[in-house]
This record gives C-alpha cells, sequence and structure tokens, in this order.
C-alpha cells in the first residue's frame, strides 16, 4: 500500500453527484426487444448487448433466448459462457449462477471438433479448470492459438474471472491487449466525430420580397399620368403656334429625363444598396431583446460567440475580434436563426454552418473581401456621364420649351410648365425608389444562389469529414480499453495482483463542459468523463478518482483513497419508483457518500420511448446491482463474505475441474 493511500474516502461528508457506468460497460438506450421476437432473434439482441458490455441485460436475453428454444450450438455456448462471467470474479457468482455454469457442461457438445467457436469453448473451459501444475501453460497456449475473434471477446470480458496464477498471466495479456486496441481504428482521429450530430442541410435566408410603398406606386402613377398630360398640352401648344424650336426643345428634354432617369435610377440603387450592406457590417446601438438561453436562438448566440472567438485573425485578442464583427455576426445569427427556426432542429446541427461562417469572415477579412461589395457598388464613370449629359439636355431642352410655350400663350404655358416640373420630380423619386427596390431582389436572389452554392460545398465537405464516425460499439470498446488501463494502473499503484480484487466497479460522470452524444440505440457517450473506481480486496476498498479525456485517450488521477470494510455502516439505494436511483453508502462514523446513478441523460429522446425501460438498462450497466450486492455483503459480515467467497469459488472451481477433467483429455 502506497503512502498517498491511507486517506478515509468519505471525509468531509463527501457527495459525489455523478452518474454510474457499469464495471465494463456504460449505460444504454436500447429499445426493448420485440416479446414476438424469435428465439434467434433475442439471442442475437443478447450477444449485441455484450459487445456492448451491458453484461445483466445480455444474460436474460441470451438465458431467455435458450429457454425458448433457440439452438443450442458451440456458438451458443460460448456466448452464455462469455455473457456469465463477464465482468466479475469467479467469487461475484451466485449458487444459481453456478448450476447453470455446470448445466452448460451436463450435456457438452463434442469437443474434438475444430470449428472456432468449439476451440473458444474448449479454452474456457481449460481456463476454468486449470488447477493443476501443467494447466495454467496449456489453457495459455489454447488461447494463444484461437481466431482473434474469440480471443478478443476472452480478453476483454474474462481477464478479471479467473483464479490464480494464470489469472495474473492472463490479466496481463488483456491489459497489453487493451492498450494495443485503445486507439486503433484511428480512434484519436475518429473520436471526436462521435460528438457531432449529423449536420443540418445547408439553408440560406429566404429573400425579402421587394416591399414597394404605396404612395411610391400613387406617385409614380399620378406623376406619370401628369407629366404624359402636360407633355401632351405642350405639343399641342406649340404645333398650334408653329413652334418648330419648341418641339425639339420638348423632345430633347424628354431625351434628357430619360437618360437622367436610367443613370439616376442606377445610382440611387447603388448608394442604397451599399448602406444596406455596410449596416449588416455596422454594430448596432440598441440590439434586440437578448433570446432566452435555452431557447434555440439562445444557442446559436452562443455558437456565434464561441466561434467567432475561436476563428479569428492571428495577432487579434477575441474581445477585439468580437467587437470589430458584431454587426456581421448579428446579421449572419438573425439569417441562420430565421432560416431553421420553423423546423425545430437542434441547434448543434447547425454548428457545422456556424463554424464555416465565422471562418468565412476571418478569410474574407484576410483577404480585404469583407467590403468588396464597395467597389463593386461604386457608381462607374459611364453612369456618372450619363446623369450628367441627360441633366444638361433636360435643362437646355426644357428651357427651349419654356421660351417657346410662354412665347405662344403665356398663361397656358406657364399653367402647363408649372405643373410639369413637380409631376416630373415626383415621379422619378419614386420610380428611383421602385427600381431600387427590384433591383434589390435581383441582387439579393444572386446573392443567395452564390451563397447557397458555397454553404452546399461546406455541408459536403463536412458529411464527408463525418463519413467514417465511430459506431457506438467501436466507442464502447474504447471505453473498454481505458478501463482496463486505468485498472491496471491503479492495482500498480496499490501494489496489487489482479488475484488480490474481490471485484471491482467503475463510477463514471462528465466532466464540467464534456460534449455529449448518442447513437440513436445506444448510450450517452461523453467527451471527457469523471471516474471513479473501487477495488475491493481481502483488506478492504481501494479508490481512484481520475479524469478521462475520451478524445484523446488520456488520462490523470486526482485523488487516491482507501478504507476498510468494517468502517461501512450501511448500503442501500433508493429513488427507484422515481426513476432518479440514488447509490447511498454510510459509514460508521456517520460520514456518507451519495452517488446518483441517473440524470436528465436519460429522459426518453423519442415520444414512444418508456422512460422506465431506460432506467432500467441505466442501471443495469452501471453495475450497481452487483457493487450493492457485493457491499451488503461484506457490510454484513467483513472479511468473512470474503473468506466464504474465496472457500466457495476454490471449491466450485475444483468440482469443475473434475467434471470436464475426461472432456478435455
Amino acid at each position: 500500500m502506497t503512502p498517498q493511500s491511507t486517506h478515509n474516502v468519505a471525509q468531509d461528508k463527501a457527495y459525489v453527484g455523478i452518474q454510474v457506468g457499469s464495471v465494463q460497460g456504460d449505460f444504454h438506450h436500447h429499445a426493448p426487444v420485440d416479446p414476438d421476437s424469435t428465439p434467434e432473434g433475442e439471442f442475437e439482441a443478447g450477444v449485441r448487448y455484450l459487445e456492448r458490455f451491458l453484461l445483466d441485460t445480455a444474460r436474460q436475453h441470451i438465458e431467455r433466448a435458450v429457454t425458448r428454444g433457440c439452438p443450442v450450438t458451440p456458438r451458443v455456448q460460448f456466448y452464455r459462457l462469455v455473457a456469465l462471467l463477464s465482468g466479475r470474479t469467479v467469487r461475484q457468482l451466485e449458487d444459481d449462477e453456478w448450476k447453470r455454469l455446470l448445466a452448460i457442461w451436463s450435456d457438452p457438445p463434442d469437443l474434438d471438433e475444430s470449428d472456432e467457436w468449439t476451440l473458444g469453448l474448449r479454452t474456457i473451459l481449460r481456463l476454468l479448470s486449470s488447477t493443476d501444475a501443467a494447466g495454467p501453460e496449456t489453457a495459455a497456449k489454447e488461447l494463444e492459438s484461437l481466431p482473434p475473434r474469440q480471443q478478443d471477446y476472452i480478453f476483454e470480458h474474462l481477464d478479471i474471472a479467473l483464479a490464480g496464477a494464470l489469472r495474473d498471466r492472463l490479466w496481463q495479456k488483456a491489459v497489453a491487449h487493451a492498450r494495443e486496441n485503445r486507439t486503433a481504428a484511428d480512434r484519436l482521429g475518429r473520436a471526436w466525430k462521435f460528438f457531432h450530430p449529423t449536420p443540418a442541410h445547408a439553408r440560406t435566408r429566404p429573400v425579402t420580397p421587394a416591399a414597394i410603398a404605396m404612395s411610391d406606386r400613387v406617385k409614380v402613377g399620378v406623376g406619370g399620368a401628369l407629366l404624359l398630360l402636360t407633355a401632351g398640352k405642350l405639343t399641342a401648344l406649340l404645333a398650334v403656334n408653329g413652334e418648330i424650336g419648341g418641339l425639339i426643345g420638348l423632345c430633347s428634354a424628354a431625351a434628357g429625363l430619360a437618360t437622367f432617369g436610367v443613370a439616376g435610377a442606377d445610382r440611387f440603387f447603388r448608394r442604397h444598396y451599399r448602406q444596406i450592406k455596410d449596416s449588416e457590417l455596422r454594430s448596432r446601438r440598441h440590439r434586440d431583446m437578448a433570446a432566452r438561453p435555452g431557447g434555440f436562438a439562445g444557442r446559436i448566440d452562443g455558437l456565434f460567440t464561441h466561434y467567432f472567438a475561436r476563428y479569428k485573425p492571428d495577432g487579434m485578442a477575441s474581445e477585439q475580434w468580437l467587437d470589430e464583427t458584431a454587426g456581421i455576426r448579428r446579421h449572419l445569427r438573425d439569417e441562420v436563426v430565421e432560416a431553421y427556426r420553423e423546423e425545430r432542429i437542434n441547434a448543434n446541427r447547425v454548428a457545422w454552418l456556424v463554424r464555416y461562417l465565422a471562418s468565412d469572415v476571418r478569410t474574407r477579412w484576410k483577404q480585404g473581401a469583407l467590403t468588396a461589395y464597395r467597389q463593386e457598388l461604386r457608381v462607374p464613370l459611364r453612369t456618372w456621364l450619363m446623369q450628367a449629359v441627360g441633366a444638361v439636355t433636360l435643362i437646355t431642352g426644357f428651357a427651349a420649351v419654356a421660351v417657346a410655350a410662354i412665347s405662344a400663350a403665356v398663361l397656358p404655358g406657364a399653367l402647363w410648365l408649372a405643373l410639369a416640373v413637380p409631376a416630373a420630380a415626383t415621379a422619378t423619386r419614386s420610380a428611383f425608389r421602385i427600381v431600387a427596390e427590384r433591383r434589390r431582389v435581383v441582387a439579393d436572389n444572386a446573392h443567395r444562389r452564390d451563397e447557397q452554392s458555397r454553404r452546399t460545398e461546406a455541408y459536403d465537405r463536412w458529411v464527408a469529414k463525418l463519413a467514417d464516425r465511430p459506431t457506438d460499439t467501436e466507442m464502447a470498446a474504447w471505453l473498454e480499453c481505458d478501463r482496463k488501463v486505468i485498472t491496471d494502473q491503479a492495482l500498480q499503484q496499490f501494489r496489487l495482483q489482479p488475484g488480490h480484487v474481490v471485484a471491482h466497479a467503475f463510477l463514471e460522470a462528465p466532466a464540467k463542459s464534456a460534449r455529449k452524444r448518442r447513437a440513436e440505440d445506444g448510450p450517452w457517450r461523453y467527451s471527457h468523463y469523471r471516474l471513479l473506481l473501487f477495488l475491493l480486496t481481502e483488506d478492504g476498498v481501494r479508490q481512484v478518482d481520475l479524469d478521462l479525456d475520451f478524445r484523446r485517450a488520456d488520462h490523470r488521477d486526482t485523488q487516491r483513497l482507501n478504507y476498510r470494510f468494517h468502517a461501512i455502516s450501511a448500503v442501500r439505494i433508493d429513488g427507484l419508483a422515481l426513476r432518479k436511483p440514488t447509490f447511498h453508502l454510510t459509514l460508521n462514523s456517520g460520514e456518507k457518500m451519495t452517488v446518483q446513478v441517473t440524470g436528465t441523460d436519460t429522459k426518453p429522446a423519442e415520444p414512444n420511448e418508456d422512460p422506465s425501460s431506460i432506467t432500467d438498462l441505466t442501471v443495469d450497466a452501471s453495475g450497481l446491482h452487483q457493487a450493492l450486492h457485493v457491499l451488503e455483503g461484506v457490510a454484513a459480515e467483513g472479511r468473512d463474505w470474503v473468506r466464504l467467497r474465496r472457500e466457495q469459488a476454490d471449491n466450485r472451481l475444483a468440482e469443475l475441474a473434475r467434471r470436464t477433467k475426461g472432456l478435455l483429455d
């Protein structure tokens, strides 16, 4: 025992508010097996549970499948044995489980066959019954010669189930196997992908339809009509009086007005559209009312703040970058909220888009393209010249018309001229606004098509990047390797051999700020874990508290503790009826450890899911029943419980060796 391990686990009335994981697995949100399924189907469901280390459920399904008539083949028997022994020492098997183990060999298959499942059965039987001096060596050789699949199952599930020197030897091989596979299948390059949800398809905000004020429509209509009326009256007046110069001036004024209007409308649109674009970059003095933090808009707010702070130009502080991009960030945020809010999707599904937008803004800023629209919307010289020529032509022609009209008839001419000026001015200004709004729609549509194309390309790149996302089974296998490596390090720290361990258990919970995600039929997985490992030995309990960075396959211990069995006063679990089971461990000193087994993660993901079944699976995967049974035993009987378990296990293994000796000769 190391000097550091002489502390009491329950000092200061420790409260551990975590979710419990099992000794060899973690909680799963599996849909219940259809009771009308075939025995073979239920057996395969049990195998899938076993692969994810949901051990109690796996045992139930496999045994029920056999009871219902599933053919007892070597493969079925192999999985029955693995499920029965997985995740616990031989001292933890109850009387009915030993009877089941012996019943499997009451009518064994022909072990002389050489198929992979029969070889696996022979090896398990050899491992359990290796009590003589040559047994461990023979069993080890058989294990090393097994096909990879059967060998992996034994290393992953039976490393702690044996006894004696063979147990220590197999444990070392199992740990070596775990170290080798801990980062297999490119875990370091793929594990992070599991925590990213299925991305929502790329969208852009629909273009706002042209909003033309009724007053502008009226002004263009009335002003245009009056302008045509005055032009007609002036034409008639000039023609009757033979004012040819006036008629030429009228034509020039009309041409000048048209030229001025076309160029002026283009100039007005460019200036107006640039103001719109400028407003997207400017920070608003009066922000909209803050979005509800827990709502969709509030989550999108958080994503934009996070990713803009993350994707900042080199050498610029995050606060400065956030301040400079406040306007465009707000504009893009509003666009994303509007484009996706009606679908009621999870905000995390559009995180890829927010990340792309933040990166795109940074790229355009570095390239000086963030305000490139100003150059594109700059009024060209041709437009200036057209407007100037139009204005000169209009003024010259109007002056000629005015002189000729007044010469022909002072009062009527002056009247029509006075009416033409405000009519033309009013109609022209309103026409400018109407044309600018319609061109704004055309420009927005063009921008939206271009933006949609770029976002679709970004979406396709992200989907391709997530294409090799790990399966839930891979995640479970990696986590199991982590546990095995962590357990081995704890054994070394406490200077223990595997044979010294009566039972062991993991309590696991998400660390602060951990990302989480679950597959459709799987448990919640976390990017960072808080783990507590308990090792029950003949002398007492050893505990290790540590943090696990799952994505990097890295962990660090935070403390080591130990206490003796006689210090345990009571062990209980409550809250099952409320689907919030809580584990309580009380010491004789009155100090307590309280562990909340389940939390909000067990809530149904779908309306038709049964929350009670989810809780049952969570409790099963937590290993709570197993830990409760062991701690209740030592709390009631102390060291006698350990001694009796050891004697029972030795006697039963000897009996098993006698029964199977002829089968292995």
